[in-house]
């Protein structure tokens, strides 16, 4: 999926007349564009340019939400969050990806995997975007071979929720990591929607 099917694609009075990188690391780029406003006026833009993301909302067949309490360095906390990861091996797909994530942080795959939605992280400074899936009809499943789980996704901690509870920690503002409030609220949306 590419990033035009995240909305507007029209071209803009906005122009890149430079880009620098500035900085290349482990999983982000950091440039530097010029941009020329529509009124004449050239500011800068600092970009963060990261590999997208998958995320997936993992429930079993009794009504739980499979989550992870993992720490998150940036925010200096442990947050409660659903599996999630980057596209970073090349030519895997998106549903493959998902199904990656799944088996590696909570040790399942989902028979039924079903895309929710796609956004952009924070627009205003990455061009990283996160699909989120739900997964169902889960059953045990082992990494593939030569899979160590290193630096903070060996601290991990698996949990299962009542979905009805882990919604009720987002509306209480304890659940607050984005793609989990997103993933969770979609599936509450899609659950008051079925007959």
């Amino acid at each position: 999926m590419s990033h035009d099917d995240l909305g507007d694609t029209r071209p803009t009075p906005f122009v890149v007349v430079e880009s620098n990188v500035v900085h290349t690391g482990l999983m982000s780029t950091l440039r530097v564009d010029r941009i020329a406003l529509p009124d004449g006026a050239v500011v800068s833009r600092e970009i963060a340019q990261r590999p997208d993301a998958v995320a997936v909302v993992p429930l079993t067949s009794d009504g739980q939400v499979v989550m992870l309490r993992q720490y998150r360095h940036a925010i200096g906390r442990y947050e409660l969050e659903i599996p999630a990861g980057l596209l970073d091996i090349e030519g895997e797909d998106e549903d493959a990806a998902a199904q990656r994530e799944l088996v590696e942080e909570i040790g399942m795959a989902a028979g039924r995997l079903q895309r929710l939605t796609r956004f952009w992280n924070s627009a205003g400074w990455s061009d990283e975007a996160t699909t989120v899936f739900v997964g169902t009809d889960l059953r045990p499943a082992t990494p593939d071979d030569g899979f160590v789980a290193e630096a903070e996704e060996a601290d991990m901690e698996v949990l299962r929720l009542r979905f009805i509870d882990a919604l009720d920690q987002v509306h209480r503002g304890q659940i607050s990591d984005a793609k989990t409030v997103i993933g969770l609220l979609f599936v509450a949306a899609a659950q008051r929607a079925a007959p």
